[in-house]
C-alpha cells in the first residue's frame, strides 16, 4: 500500500467514525483513536459489505456505502462504549 493510500485510509476512517459516534446518542467514553480504528475498520467492512450487495460503485455519490459504514461504526463505537462501561 502507498503512503497516499494509507493517508486515504486514515482520513476516511476518521470521517466515518466520527460520523458513526455523532450517530449514536448519549456520551461515548472511547478516545479518538479507538474511534479512528473503528471507522478503518467500518469503512473496510463497509466497502465489501457494499461491493456484495451491488451498490458499491454507482453514478454520483455511494450514498449506499456511506449509509453501510456509517451504520457499521456505530454499532463499533456503541460496542465498545458498552465494553468500557463493563470493565
Amino acid at each position: 500500500m502507498e503512503i497516499s493510500g494509507l493517508i486515504s485510509a486514515v482520513l476516511i476512517g476518521l470521517v466515518i467514525g466520527a460520523l458513526g459516534r455523532f450517530v449514536v446518542p448519549g456520551r461515548q467514553h472511547i478516545g479518538i483513536l479507538w474511534t479512528l480504528v473503528v471507522g478503518i475498520a467500518a469503512a473496510l467492512i463497509g466497502t465489501a459489505v457494499a461491493m456484495v450487495l451491488g451498490v458499491a460503485n454507482t453514478d454520483g455519490v455511494d450514498w449506499a456505502q456511506w449509509l453501510i459504514q456509517i451504520g457499521l461504526a456505530a454499532l463499533g463505537v456503541a460496542a465498545l462504549g458498552r465494553m468500557d462501561r463493563l470493565s
